[in-house]
Formats: C-alpha cells, structure tokens, sequence
C-alpha cells in the first residue's frame, strides 16, 4: 500500500486495478462451476469476456445464456457493476462502511475515476452515486421482470429482469436469453423497449448530470457540462431514430414486417444502443450499409464523460463541433451555452478523437491481415464497437481467432479507461516546459 500511494498515480492505479479485476473474474470463469456443461471456459474466452464485462462492452465469443451456470452469470454480472461504477466506488463504500477515513489519495483516484473536475464533496457524490445506481436498477428490474413474468415463471422473470436492468444501466449489453439473439424477440414491445432504452440513456448521461438534475429543485441551475450532455444527447437520439428508420423502412429483414409503431420502436432502440450499450432488438448483420455506419459513427461518439458509457464522450464531439462551427463562422471563440470553452479543453478534445482514430483505425487493418475472411465493414464495426465499449457485432466476434480476440481485447480494455488516462499512466507526471520555441505559420486546408 506504500508503494502504491508513493511511486504510482491516480492514472496508474486505475489502469492496475482494473487490470487485477479483470484477472481475477477470468480465473473464476474458468472454473467448472462457471459453466453449465462443468468444464470451465478456456483461459483465452475467459479473459475475453472477464474484459469485455469489466469494461462493460457486451462482446461475446460464447452465448452467454447458454454457456454459463448461474455462478458464472452472477460473475459476469459482479463484473459488470464494478466495470460500470469503478472499483474505487466500491473500496469507497468499503471504507464507508467499516468507518475508515477517506485519505487524500483516495480522493485523488475519485476525481480521476469519475472524470470530475474538483474533489469538492466526492465522498458524499459517491453516496448518491450507489444511491442512484440502486434506485434505477431497482425500479427497471421490477419493471423488466413484471414483463418477463408473462413469457417465463416467475423466479426465472426476476432473475432475468434485473440481470437485464444491471446490464443495461451499465450500458454493458449482456444479455441471458441465449442463442446470440439479444433482445430481438422484443423489437415491438414498449415496455422492454422504452425501460431498457431508458436505463441506457442515464446510465449514459454520467453520474455528474444526474446529481446536478436531483439538485435542480433547490438550485435552479445546471452547469454547462450537463446542458451540454442533455442537450447532445437529446439530438444525436432523435436524429438518429428519423435516420435509422428511413434507412430500414423497406428492409424486409429488419424494421420491414414490423408495424408502424414496431418500426418507430425498432429505430428507437438501435438509435439508443451504440452509445454504448450493445444490446439489439435488430439483427445487425442485416442492416443497410448506411445504418451500419451511422451506428459506427454513435458507438465512436459513446455516452457522457463520468458515466457507464465509452467512446470519446458526447462533451468531446460538442465541443469539436462548436470549434469547427466557429471556424466556419470566422469567430475566434468557441461558445456553447454563453460560456467560452478554455483552450486546454478544446486541445484535449483534439487529442481524445485522434487517439480514438487511431485506435480504431489500427485494430481495424490489424483485423482486417489476420481475420481476413469477412468483408472489410465487419472489420470497422468490430474495431468500433470494442473502442466504443458498445458490444454490438455483426457476428464476428465468436468468430475471432485468438489474435483477434487478443487484439479486442486491448481495445475494449483502452477504450474503456480511455486513450488519455492511459497515455498519462504509463508516462511520467508532465511539466511545464521552461521555454517556448519561436512561433511558425503553416498552410492548412
């Protein structure tokens, strides 16, 4: 422990602790009682899908519901609230509850952790956190299993139902029903599609925007983050549920048998989903090419910063977007919400999306030499959807070989701490340059 707080940083610590959970929950997947045929998952499947639940991605090599006994489902599950709140949450707990001081290291690895910019009444933010998270998932699982008691009994139902709302408030995507069909046999049905889209979305939205929407009854304000994170998600949400179903509206293997109301459901969710959950009430393999992409640019997107959700954050592709309106514009100010966005956090927005880029260009063509198979899209989905934290796949998952999954699983493991917080915790702490270089002009565009 005097290691720890002397020779490692917040950064470090976040990326060694999750990477020992991760260990942990493939050696207890690999254990016979993990699985229901007794003879555990090999080393390979179970460090994939220990990560993949960790990092609350919802990429599978083997079904879920039909590999895994109930200990192995509850594993996987255990994995998957640690992934989506952050170990720290739960050692603060621990400490909470046997009355240990919260240490100023401790702090430190909170505001890391939840991507806060101040450590300002963390230890009360973390309260409302496990508050929140108990609340949600309560009222979706009741909701969830109340459903499921019509098509199932009623032990099974409950079961389902909160595996189902932990899964997806923690935009993990796992899913029991079995046969890697996910939700696809609820594609019409509005109380699974309109309470599961719901978890998604505030899992989404970041822990930070929730605490200040339970506060805006005494305070009357929100910060220009959270405006930011309702107000980006409210748009990519709706456009892409108009766009989805234009796109598949003729598509006899998609939204086409479906009715009028089926269809609007069916875009709904797959709107929902890529940021970042990864459950479907559609067949992704049987979607139009311009679907497809329109999905890989909102898994690339993902969720807000502090919260369940991967991608490079909806606050990074707003503010990149204001800066390229400003350009355009001829402003040299980026606004948003009549608040001018500093330049560090406009330079940081740069460097999260080029990191991004090159990681999914990367895992892409490395994909692409050694799975090389399939078309070239499956490639680019995949790579996405394991940058994104999102899960969805168009089958090519399972059929990874095992540097793929090797591959994935660096990816689902980079995107989930970020490119960022990575890069930080394997370089030494930076310092302020004690000179500047003449300045230089260059051509662009």
């Amino acid at each position: 422990m005097k290691f720890l707080k002397n020779k490692l940083n917040p950064p470090k610590i976040l990326v060694i602790g999750f990477a020992i959970i991760i260990l942990f929950g493939s050696f207890l997947l690999t254990l016979p009682i993990a699985t229901k045929d007794g003879m555990g998952l090999p080393l390979i499947d179970a460090l994939f899908t220990a990560t993949s639940a960790t990092c609350v991605t919802g990429l599978v090599v083997v079904d879920t519901g039909d590999t895994f006994s109930l200990f192995g489902q509850l594993v996987i599950l255990f994995l998957i609230q640690i992934g989506g709140l952050g170990f720290m949450t739960f050692a603060t707990l621990l400490f909470l509850l046997v009355g240990k001081k919260i240490s100023l290291k401790e702090r430190l690895l909170l505001k890391e952790a939840f991507n806060n910019l101040t450590m300002a009444g963390l230890v009360k933010f973390v309260r409302r956190i496990l508050l929140f998270t108990a609340c949600i998932e309560m009222i979706g699982g009741i909701i969830l299993s109340i459903r499921f008691s019509f098509d199932m009994p009623v032990g099974k139902a409950v079961y389902f139902g909160f595996f189902h709302a932990i899964s997806n408030f923690n935009n993990a995507g796992f899913d029991i029903m079995g046969g890697f069909r996910s939700l696809t046999g609820y594609v019409d049905d509005p109380f699974v599609v309109l309470t599961i889209c719901a978890l998604i979305t505030i899992g989404g939205l970041g822990f930070i925007v929730l605490n200040e929407l339970f506060e805006y009854r005494s305070t009357k304000r929100l910060s220009v983050h959270s405006k930011i994170v309702l107000s980006t998600t409210f748009i990519l949400t709706i456009g892409s549920t108009i766009l989805i179903f234009l796109f598949e509206y003729g598509n006899s293997k998609t939204l086409g048998p479906l009715s009028e109301w089926g269809k609007i459901l069916g875009s709904f969710y797959q709107a929902v989903t890529p940021r970042t959950a990864g459950s479907n009430t559609l067949p992704i393999g049987d979607l139009t090419h311009s679907t497809l992409f329109l999905m890989i640019w909102l898994m690339f997107i993902g969720g807000g910063s502090g919260s369940t959700a991967g991608g490079i954050k909806i606050t990074t592709f707003a503010v990149l977007s204001a800066t390229m309106w400003s350009q355009l514009k001829g402003k040299t100010d980026v606004v948003l919400f009549r608040r001018r966005m500093v330049h560090e956090t406009i330079l940081k927005a740069l460097t999260v999306t080029m990191c991004g880029m090159l990681i999914v260009v990367s895992v892409t063509i490395i994909l692409s030499i050694i799975e090389h198979q399939h078309p070239f899209m499956m490639y680019f989905f995949e790579a996405t959807s394991a940058f994104g934290t999102t899960g969805l796949s168009m089958g090519l998952t399972p059929e990874l070989s095992v540097g793929g999954r090797i591959l994935i699983i660096l990816t689902m493991f980079a995107g989930r701490l970020g490119p960022l917080t990575i890069a930080f915790a394997i370089t030494r702490r930076r310092q302020q340059e004690s000179y500047h270089h003449p300045k230089g002009n260059i051509m662009i565009g």
